[in-house]
Order: structure tokens, then C-alpha cells, then sequence
């Protein structure tokens, strides 16, 4: 296992981005959280807030100088899970490429630039920039911005239908069991397990890949090993 190792996380705040920062803080090789806000937190151990403007033109140049900062303590990785959830309808699509698209890439660009070789990926089962349905479009537009950018290991997170997010109806929950694995259910703890799997186990692969359902669930029970 990765020792000492340190994450950036974008998108902490969220439901998915909470179930992440809970299974890495749940590993005691990881040093430190940082998580970066627009507004402040409320203070916890091992995690450090930093309140950034990710509108801000210099977005990505202040990300960068973070991350130098956290990478001259020692290995550390960065995570997205921004995400609109549930309010994705009442979003222009224009409104979603600038928060998926623009916000995610610039915090992006910063840690590649800054040196961070792993980067994981929050997106959505099908996601393709080719899709006619406006949300996997975005989705789809996210991940080829995160590959433009040249991470040396990127990995590209694909749930299905999340159980245990707020954003979830119920119905759709049922409706999971229905649905091919891929876009079925899979529960948000281990959803967030996986991630901190990836992270605390592969930091040191190279190339893109690419977790749906059934291979989170593979990579969530590695770090239970």
C-alpha cells in the first residue's frame, strides 16, 4: 500500500465527494485531506480547508501552487466529484459545461501542472460527448477534457444508479434492479471506497481506466484485503 500518501479533493462537500474523504480518512497511510471550497468548512482532523474561487479566472494557476505545496510533503494524488445532482434538470447546458466542463478542467490543468500524476474522475454510466442526452453529453465532455490534459494515471469513475445519495428517488432505486449491471444500483459507500482503493493502491499504474459498476465493487474490496 501507497505510504504517506496525501489527496486534493474537489467536490468534498458533495454526497459522493463525503463518502470519499470518509474511506480516506478512514486509511491511516493517508496523511491529509485537503479540500478545496468556495465557502469555509467546519474544522477535522486531518483535513485542511482551502477556500478558492473556482470561478476566478486564476483558478487553475492558484491550484497549481497548492498542490506544489502539498506534493513537497510527500506523494499525493487529486480526486474530482463535482457534481450538480438532482438540479441538474433546472441547468442550462451552458450552466453545466461551465461548472463539469470549465471548473473541473481548470482544477485539473492546476494539479497536472503542479505535477500530480493521478487523477480520479467522478462522471456517469454512458457517459459520451457524442450522446443526444444533454447530461451524459456533458458528462462525456468532462472526461475528455480530464484526457486532453495528460494525467499519467486517470481514472474515470462510471456509477450507476447511486444508493444512499440524497439525490437518489426512490423509485429509481427499483428501477436499478431492472437495468444491466453498468446502470444499475451500486451503493455510495462503496462507490467512495473505490475511489480511495484507486488512490491508495494503483497510484503508481500508468495509463486511463475506466471503473463501472461491477469493477468498483472489485476495487472497493481490495482495500478491505
Amino acid at each position: 500500500m501507497k505510504q504517506n500518501f496525501a489527496v486534493i479533493i474537489l467536490g468534498g462537500t458533495g454526497q459522493v465527494g463525503g463518502a470519499v474523504v470518509a474511506e480516506l480518512l478512514a486509511n491511516s497511510e493517508c496523511r491529509e485531506v485537503v479540500m478545496v471550497t468556495r465557502k469555509p468548512i467546519a474544522p477535522r482532523p486531518r483535513v485542511r480547508n482551502v477556500v478558492l474561487d473556482t470561478g476566478a479566472a486564476d483558478f487553475a494557476e492558484r491550484t497549481a501552487a497548492l498542490a506544489r505545496e502539498v506534493l513537497s510533503q510527500g506523494p499525493a494524488s487529486a480526486v474530482s466529484c463535482v457534481g450538480v445532482g438532482s438540479g441538474s434538470m433546472r441547468w442550462s447546458e451552458e450552466e453545466l459545461q461551465q461548472l463539469e466542463v470549465g471548473v473541473v478542467g481548470a482544477f485539473a490543468r492546476g494539479c497536472h501542472d503542479a505535477g500530480i500524476a493521478q487523477f480520479c474522475l467522478l462522471s456517469a454510466a454512458g457517459s459520451t460527448a457524442k450522446s443526444r442526452f444533454r447530461y451524459v453529453r456533458v458528462m462525456g465532455m468532462k472526461e475528455d477534457t480530464a484526457r486532453s490534459v495528460g494525467f499519467t494515471r486517470l481514472a474515470i469513475f462510471r456509477p450507476g444508479i447511486i444508493v444512499g445519495n440524497a439525490h437518489t428517488p426512490v423509485w429509481s432505486v427499483w428501477l436499478g434492479h431492472l437495468l444491466p449491471e453498468r446502470f444499475g444500483n451500486i451503493e455510495q459507500q462503496i462507490l467512495g471506497r473505490s475511489i480511495a482503493a484507486e488512490i491508495a493502491l494503483h497510484s503508481q499504474e500508468t495509463g486511463e481506466v475506466i471503473r463501472e459498476n461491477a469493477a468498483m465493487k472489485r476495487l472497493a474490496a481490495q482495500l478491505d484485503n
